[in-house]
């Protein structure tokens, strides 16, 4: 039997294809802009036949039934990064949250300590050879496809082909849910004067030879346009966004004289703009990963003159990092940045640097500050900050004694917030 006659079998509506899940599995949803709605929506719709439905996924996008109060023990999310779609289930305590770091996630899926009943993944259509793309995420979907005792393939026309370890053959599904549905967007938005001035202060630490880590947003985006002039950066990323497609298309961005994966631009998720997507399908100079190969801190590491940046919501006067929750509000995750951050660390030539601007609230609290919120999470010890970057410069940490630390991140801060900053650190002997 061809791949073609099997596949042809394997097709069911969504309806047909959740009816396959039962009361106290565990499901592994795929996430960022492959989240499938459709399928989603559809188990949705089971409510009240399933009771104790373990759902496990990273970024999810889009609204999402499943959070919904009504939900409650009928679906528990059991996040590995939460976003906008399940943050009120899990501060209500409706839902769950694993703290971790991304490059780890897919080892849960192999090794057997977190198993999957049932792996709900959004692909591409099959290629001529009857290979489907993970499409615009790898990231632990292709582990969870491997190891979950049943794979939902919600396969959508508008999936675009990403190239590298990110194939699954049509064998190795068992219910595929055709769909043609606009993947999630993510509006680039105009960065702001405060952004600008970070992008300045980060771009002079960016040299002609330098592999770039970026996230997405204001910062990143302002790095990217103030890096005009320089040729042949390269691209080792957990997430691509527009500002690297346009990067690319200004040749700013060759991968020339990267000495790991040169000419290559390697991630394991683009989130972005359709015009993105449909630039990325079968675009060679993509290469898509698993999170456990792309955001290694060794892989990362192979990198020579490896920049990583990476954002914060608070950094205390002595350097530690909080960027996963707002006191003991959980906001996000891990994600990779202490994966980058670590593997910059080690690059020969290597530079991890964290970015924030110095205020929140319009200038009304400083982002740097003398104790963490109460409740506030460390994500990036202070022993892992090399550079931190506001818009009133660059406090360089590495080595550095906690008197030094403080000083150097006192003269980053607001001027207006100074003074107290300064006051609290003579109180705890932090300052002579």
């Amino acid at each position: 039997m061809s791949w073609i006659e099997k596949y042809k079998e394997k097709l069911v509506t969504a309806e047909e294809a959740v009816s396959e899940i039962k009361s106290q599995d565990r499901v592994y949803i795929s996430g960022n802009a492959a989240t499938p709605l459709t399928v989603i929506r559809a188990l949705a719709k089971r409510k009240d036949e399933l009771e104790g439905v373990e759902l496990v996924h990273v970024l999810l996008l889009g609204d999402d039934p499943l959070a919904k109060p009504e939900m409650d023990g009928h679906f528990r999310h059991n996040s590995l990064f939460v976003g906008p779609a399940d943050r009120k289930a899990i501060n209500e305590g409706r839902a769950d949250y694993i703290p971790i770091f991304l490059y780890q996630i897919p080892e849960l899926f192999y090794s057997g300590q977190m198993p999957l009943d049932v792996a709900i993944i959004q692909m591409s259509p099959p290629d001529e050879h009857g290979f489907m793309s993970y499409g615009v995420e790898v990231l632990c979907s292709k582990a969870a496809a491997e190891n979950a005792k049943f794979v939902i393939a919600q396969v959508n026309e508008e999936m675009p082909r990403i190239l590298g370890d990110s194939f699954v053959h049509v064998s190795r599904v068992h219910k595929v849910v055709e769909v043609s549905e606009p993947l999630f967007e993510l509006e680039k938005k105009p960065f702001s004067q405060v952004e600008r001035k970070i992008g300045m202060y980060i771009a002079n630490l960016i040299t002609d030879d330098s592999t770039l880590q970026l996230g997405i947003g204001g910062i990143p985006d302002a790095v990217l346009e103030s890096l005009e002039g320089r040729r042949d950066l390269g691209i080792h990323t957990e997430m691509v966004s527009d500002g690297i497609m346009e990067a690319i298309e200004n040749g700013i961005i060759t991968g020339a004289r990267k000495n790991f994966h040169p000419y290559k631009v390697i991630l394991t998720f683009l989130l972005g703009s359709k015009k993105l997507y449909d630039f990325a399908d079968n675009n060679p100079i993509f290469e898509a990963h698993p999170s456990d190969y792309t955001n290694h801190p060794f892989n990362v590491s192979r990198n020579d003159n490896m920049v990583a940046i990476n954002s914060a919501i608070e950094v205390d006067i002595t350097g530690q990092v909080c960027s996963d929750s707002i006191g003991s509000y959980i906001y996000s995750g891990f994600g990779g940045q202490v994966d980058f951050i670590r593997g910059a660390a080690h690059s020969k030539g290597g530079k991890p640097i964290i970015a924030l601007p110095s205020t929140a609230k319009k200038e009304e609290i400083s982002r740097i500050v003398p104790y963490l919120k109460k409740g506030a999470g460390v994500v990036t010890t202070r022993a892992d900050v090399e550079y931190v970057v506001t818009e009133f410069g660059v406090a360089y940490l590495h080595g550095k004694n906690l008197q030094e630390r403080t000083r150097a991140l006192i003269n980053i801060a607001h001027p207006k917030f100074r003074p107290d900053l300064t006051n609290e650190a003579k109180n705890r002997n932090l300052l002579s």
